[in-house]
Parts: structure tokens; sequence; C-alpha cells
């Protein structure tokens, strides 16, 4: 019996000893949920557990056991506040917050490291200008005079000052801008209590969408390249480097499943943060308003250079940070190594997310997306493509006959393929022909070249039999 209970005392210290030696490793993550682009940094991630597949359990972590916490921001301030502060490891932002970011870390006497990009846009689209719906403007130019509201700080503020540049015009002078947080602006808009609000993913989309606002401006008129993508401290960084690793991995699993069902996928980031499906769609369905992309492209690079340098102009910050050491793409390549995937190739590749697809009505392969036109129609659960906008508009016609809701139609502008709520385009017909543009402007100046009438999608849709829009 002695025998017994020394032997059992011993196998319970060495268990006790076992587990105090085991170490517990939290790893806390920023999210930025309804930033929809920033989907397979955060949201895709948690809700289908990602992560825990790819954190290591050899070598040194053979005994670790994981604390997986995640916090949902609005924003990158607040994010930002809580990584200096110890409460955050990894968080996701876009270029500008990221910056501040950065250059937080550094008045602390700390570093973060920007390692990856999520989505973006190499010509800036993804932020944009709206107005209220009822507004008469159709332009940039006709805001002179007025009031701009914007989120300060935040990458949609250096393309509204990038644009006002462009302009000509003097801040205070020719055009006031003020600040104002999409949540707020949402409501003066449908109040008409604002003149136009400039924004961030998706909000340029989705107040559009709601149906009280339009847009009048893309960012990438401004030609601004634009991105969120993902930062890290560095502390934490160089002490578990396989599991930044492993998070990245996680961001490539998240990719390459929503790249393979678009739909199946914008539903969930819909029920998760109440952004509609059909503006998640425009996003991260082929050929979206962005690419989703982890390579550090130099346009992205000159990105974050540009937020830092336009951050110091307007005494947001003092620092003057090293994109060459606060951009690391260490751990990106080395995640991309593991999924046996070519990050130079991928940093070479410039192209959309591309649409392997067949027209729906004739049943043709679609090699020209120009004129692509999309619907997707309530019950069904993939979103049909059609190869032009009148094929599309027929579509519509026969649907309207059977009694079908459709959710949302898409077109592509035919000079920069930018992707539209077809709902809020301008259409030009011309010899059988409809193109679809994002401005009233663009599409009067394709009238004017090509022939044709201008239209808006009501009319365009009943196919030329209400009157064309007269040409300015």
């Amino acid at each position: 019996m002695f025998l017994h209970r020394t032997l059992t005392t011993l196998l319970l210290a060495t268990l006790g000893a076992g587990a105090a030696q085991a170490e517990t490793i939290r790893i806390a993550i920023g999210t930025q949920d309804t930033t929809i682009n920033c989907a397979t940094g955060g949201l895709l991630i948690r809700e289908l557990k990602l992560l825990e597949k790819y954190l290591p359990h050899d070598g040194k972590y053979k005994d670790a056991q994981y604390e997986i916490v995640w916090k949902n921001f609005t924003s990158g301030a607040p994010l930002t506040n809580e990584m200096v502060a110890g409460k955050l490891d990894l968080g996701s932002m876009a270029d500008f917050p990221g910056s501040f970011n950065g250059a937080a870390f550094e008045k602390a006497g700390k570093k973060s490291l920007f390692i990856s990009v999520l989505s973006g846009s190499v010509q800036g689209s993804g932020n944009g200008i709206v107005v209220p719906k009822a507004s008469a403007v159709q332009s940039l130019a006709e805001l002179k005079g007025k009031t701009i509201s914007v989120p300060f700080a935040s990458t949609a503020h250096g393309m509204l000052l990038r644009a006002i540049k462009a302009q000509g015009w003097e801040l205070d002078k020719d055009i006031t801008v003020v600040t104002q947080a999409p949540e707020v602006a949402g409501s003066a808009l449908q109040s008409n209590k604002i003149d136009a609000h400039a924004d961030f993913v998706p909000f340029a989309e989705l107040f559009p969408h709601r149906g009280y606002a339009r847009k009048i401006f893309d960012g990438s008129q401004a030609k601004s390249p634009t991105l969120h993508g993902s930062l890290v401290d560095a502390a934490y960084a160089a002490k578990y480097p396989e599991i930044v690793t492993a998070y990245l991995r996680a961001a490539i699993e998240a990719d390459r499943l929503i790249t393979a069902e678009p739909e199946k996928y914008s539903e969930l980031i819909a029920k998760v943060t109440g952004i509609e499906a059909e503006v998640d769609y425009l996003f991260h369905g082929p050929l979206g308003l962005q690419t989703r992309d982890f390579s550090w492209k130099p346009e992205y690079r000159q990105a974050v250079k540009t937020s830092i340098e336009t951050l110091r102009l307007m005494k947001r910050t003092d620092s003057d940070l090293d994109i060459n050491t606060f951009i690391d793409d260490r751990y990106i390549r080395a995640a991309y190594k593991q999924a046996g995937l070519d990050y130079d190739a991928r940093l070479k590749n410039y192209q959309r997310l591309p649409l392997v697809a067949k027209d729906a009505a004739t049943g043709k392969p679609i090699t020209d997306f120009s004129r692509l036109t999309q619907i997707w129609v309530d019950g069904e659960p993939l979103v049909r493509h059609y190869a032009s906008v009148d094929g599309a508009f027929a579509a519509l016609r026969q649907l309207d006959k059977d009694g079908k809701k459709v959710r949302v139609v898409y077109a592509h502008d035919r000079d920069s393929g930018l992707k539209l709520f077809a709902g809020d385009a301008w259409f030009v017909s011309a010899k059988g022909d409809t193109s679809a543009f994002l401005t009233r402007a663009a599409a009067e100046a394709w009238a004017a070249s090509h022939g044709g009438a201008v239209r808006d999608f009501a009319a365009a849709r009943a196919a030329g039999n209400a009157p064309a829009l007269a040409a300015k």
C-alpha cells in the first residue's frame, strides 16, 4: 500500500511538472468584420476555424496549448490602440490606419510589421464618393463649394484629398471636408444633411445598394492604389514566427474557399456582418471590385509610403516610417511555400480574380468580359453570367414575366472594367450593342464618339421602349 501511494504521488508530481512546463500561447487577433475585404484575414478564419488547422504542434510547440482570442472593430484606430497596449498580437486594416499603426508602435518604443496584403486595387477601386439619392450632382466637379464628409485619417480620406488636389481646389476655400463615421453618414445621406460622403469598403457600395445614395466617384478615378492587409507585433513575430506563418496559411485557405464558392461565403459574411450578400459578392465574386491578393506589389508598397507621407502632411503623425523595414514579406512567402504556391508568380500577376463561366442564355463560354452582366435570382444559389448587357436584359424581361424576383444585377464599366451595381449605372445602346458606365459623363462621351442613346438602368432594361436621356 505504501509503495502504491508513493508511486501515485510520484506520477502525479510528474504530470504536474509536465503541465507546468506546457506553455499556453495567446493568439489575439483584431478583425474588422464589416470591412468585408478583410474577410480572409479574420471573419472566415474565425467562423470556419481555419487557424486551428495550421497551428504548429511539433518542435518547441510540442506541448503548447493555444488560447485564440478574437476581437472585432469597426475601424483601424481602436484596433491599433489595443495592439500597442499589448492586448492584441495581430490585426487587419487599410493602408492609412496601417501606417498609423506602425507610427503608433514606433512612438511607444515598439515595432509592428505589415506582413501581408489581403485585398486591394492597384487602380484604387473600393474607396468612393456618394451623394444622396435625390441629389442632382453627377460628378465630383459639381461639388465645388459644397461639404463632403469622410472618416478622418482613413484610406478614403487620402483618396479624397488626392481627388480634391486633382480638381485644383483648395481645402476650406473651394470645398469643405468634415469628419464623419460611416454609421453617422448613412443617416446623414438619408436625411439629405450632407452634400456628399467619401468612404472605404464597403460603404460607397453599401449605401447605394440600400437605396439612399448614388456613387458618383470611384477611387480608381483618383488613380490612388489602396489595400487592406494584416499587421503583427514585431516582438510577437520574432518569438513565434511559425504561428504568424500559420495565420497566413489560414488566410490562404480562406481565400481558396471563397474563390471556389463566392456566393456561399458571401452569404456567410452577410450572416455575420449584416452587410448584404449582394454587396459582399461585388467584392469577393470573380472580376470583383477589388482583388484578393496577398502579394506586396510595388503599387501596394507605394500606397503605404504615400499614406505615411499624407498622414505627416495632415499632422496626424510626425513619424517617418521606413517601408523597407515596416513591410515584411518573409511570413507570407513562408506561408506560400508551405502551401505549395509560387509567391513570385503571384507578385507578377495583375489579373483580377478570374471568371470561368458559360453564358446563361447561349451556353457558350464567355471570353470577352467588357460587357459581362450578372444576375442573382432570388432562390438560386449561384449567380447567372451573361456575355452581353442585352442578353442579360432579355433574361430580366423574361424573369419579370415569370414572376421571379431578382436580388441584384451587376454590370462592368466599359472603359475600366470596374464592377458595378447595374441599377446605378448608365448605359449606351448603339447598333444592337449596349455598354455600361459608372458615370453619366463617361456614357455621354462614349455616345458622342460611338453613337447611341444614353439611358439609365430602368430605360435600358426596357430595351429602348423608354425615351433616352438627352446628352448634355
